[in-house]
């Protein structure tokens, strides 16, 4: 065989092989694309969809049947092997979903290709738009920038953290207030920025007005770890249910300020710094602002583990006259939110009777449901709305 003819051989051996890929990615594609799930109709009600011919039973899970109970909801099997659950009309908002196949849990959609993880749980999505979930959803306005940056702080080790600058930040040199925003237990430096949506979420406040331009300032509060899994020379563990709670955490704080500030066109002054937490984030909001009463005018408590702490710390020693000292040193803000289903309901009653009875100034928020990312999302809308006025 001559070399001419070798080479249109070669090109001939190329040109098969490239069909049969194509014709293969093709087929995957549309094998891909036959079964819609979630699918929103016109009247606000959804259809989810699961093909599984050989299962002999298909439950759904999610929070726009039963809130915050994980209470199961029947598939039916369609002759086809596809699976389907039509719900009612839903409100606007964000909602979450798994399955259980043949009593395996938290199996995943696989039309559905946006997925939030909470600790080590992978959740399908989906957004019903026309009101709140329009908030959450990405919109057609000046975006801002998610960065996750390093950060070597009091322990000594560099830690790991993602800050949101809103638009204009990179091509502009104004100074802006600080918004520092913590996780709960078994969350880390992502929670608040992939199930928190909390880039849509000032994205969007700020275009409308509603909210100041601010930095927000998303750390990892368990210290025992510098990163979320994956992200450090700590490697891909899995996530588990640990935060700190044993005062390492509120005595690294002032460090990561300092941190901050260095590294970031920020207002460096009290009325331009707030703090806010979900659940073991709530507790840490109130210790490390009744700590340095100096650092935040703005403190907000999400559903917050207010007496959870570890015995024996001192940080945690004297309340009282730590909060005392704090609210002489004057809050703008002091905003407790929780819902009315959650196990830290009570704990956060006899917290604002401690308040009430010393009688400092605070604004509570009592909503619907329990201990749940739905109304930590409507909490920080709601709170960022009334910082730094």
């Amino acid at each position: 065989m001559n070399k001419y003819a070798f080479v249109r051989s070669l090109l001939l051996l190329v040109t098969l092989c490239m069909v049969h890929i194509g014709a293969s990615a093709q087929q995957n594609l549309w094998q891909h694309r036959s079964i819609i799930s979630p699918e929103v109709h016109s009247d606000n009600s959804v259809t989810l969809r699961l093909y599984a011919p050989k299962a002999e039973s298909v439950l759904l899970f999610g929070d726009f049947a039963h809130g915050s109970k994980s209470e199961p909801m029947e598939m039916r099997r369609g002759d086809d092997g596809v699976w389907e659950y039509h719900s009612e009309p839903l409100a606007s908002e964000l909602y979450y979903y798994w399955f259980m196949v043949d009593g395996i849990g938290h199996v995943a959609d696989p039309s559905n290709s946006y997925v939030m993880r909470d600790v080590g749980s992978q959740m399908n999505y989906f957004i019903i738009p026309g009101g709140r979930g329009d908030l959450y959803a990405a919109q057609d306005v000046p975006h801002g920038s998610m960065t996750r940056v390093w950060a070597k702080v009091e322990d000594g080790r560099h830690r790991r953290m993602t800050i949101y600058t809103p638009a204009g930040y990179e091509s502009g040199k104004g100074r802006y207030p600080v918004l520092y925003l913590l996780h709960g237990m078994g969350g880390d430096e992502e929670a608040w920025a992939a199930t928190g949506r909390v880039a849509e979420i000032m994205d969007n406040l700020i275009a409308r007005g509603e909210a100041e331009p601010m930095i927000v300032v998303m750390t990892n509060g368990c210290t025992k770890h510098v990163s979320a899994p994956g992200y450090s020379h700590e490697g891909m563990w899995a996530p588990y249910m640990t935060g700190s709670m044993d005062g390492s955490f509120e005595r690294m704080f002032p460090s990561i300020v300092d941190w901050v500030d260095e590294h970031y066109r920020t207002l460096d002054r009290a009325k331009s710094r707030a703090i806010a937490g979900l659940s073991m984030g709530g507790f840490h909001s109130m210790q490390i602002s009744k700590e340095y009463p100096e650092m935040f005018d703005y403190v907000g408590l999400f559903s917050a583990a207010i007496f959870r702490g570890e015995a024996g710390v001192s940080t945690y020693d004297n309340l009282e006259a730590k909060l005392e000292r704090q609210f002489k040193e004057g809050v703008s803000l002091y905003w407790i939110a929780i819902g009315k289903e959650d196990f830290l309901f009570d704990e956060n009653v006899r917290y604002r009777e401690l308040l009430d009875a010393k009688g400092y100034a605070y604004t509570y928020r009592e909503s619907e449901d329990g201990h749940v990312w739905r109304n930590w999302r409507i909490y920080l809308s709601e709170f960022a709305t009334l910082l730094f006025k």
